[in-house]
């Protein structure tokens, strides 16, 4: 599958890690997080969020699609595909500017719309253990540059 990039016991210590993670990146990158809901996909692009100096409160973009925060190192383009009805939506959204353009994009919940997904891309994937434990992998895609060491 993909190498394990952490296993985190609290919210906090999940957006520590998305802040790290944040040191990593530069424009143009895509990044999936997959998990179930409750899994921390929005504390970890909290926390990426905070890393890249976003001041604005960072919120879950489950009824607008995306969130545009302007105010970091770069431009953070959020999107939450979850209510997504057709690919059609995003490329209303202009979504084609945002995946791979000047900013960083997170994408919550691509296996909605997996045909607008970039073959370049770094998925990150969340999996609650118990009440706060969540073990946290990653995997590059296509030509994406391996930012995540190996374990061990």
């Amino acid at each position: 599958m993909g190498n394990t990039m952490a296993v985190t016991q609290s919210a906090s210590e999940t957006r520590a890690l998305g802040e790290k993670l944040a040191g990593r990146l530069k424009p143009g990158d895509v990044i999936l997080l997959e998990g179930k809901l409750g899994a921390g996909k929005s504390e970890l692009a909290r926390g990426i969020a905070r890393g890249l100096g976003v001041t604005e409160t960072v919120t879950s973009p489950s009824f607008t699609i995306l969130n545009v925060y302007e105010s970091g190192r770069y431009p953070l383009y959020h999107f939450d595909w979850y209510r997504l009805e057709s690919e059609e939506e995003l490329y209303e959204l202009g979504m084609d500017e945002y995946l791979g353009g000047d900013g960083i994009a997170l994408v919550e919940w691509p296996g909605r719309c997996p045909e607008a997904v970039p073959e370049d891309c770094l998925l990150i994937r969340l999996d609650a253990e118990g009440e706060t434990t969540r073990r946290i992998t990653s995997e590059s895609r296509g030509s994406f540059r391996k930012i995540i060491p190996d374990e061990g």
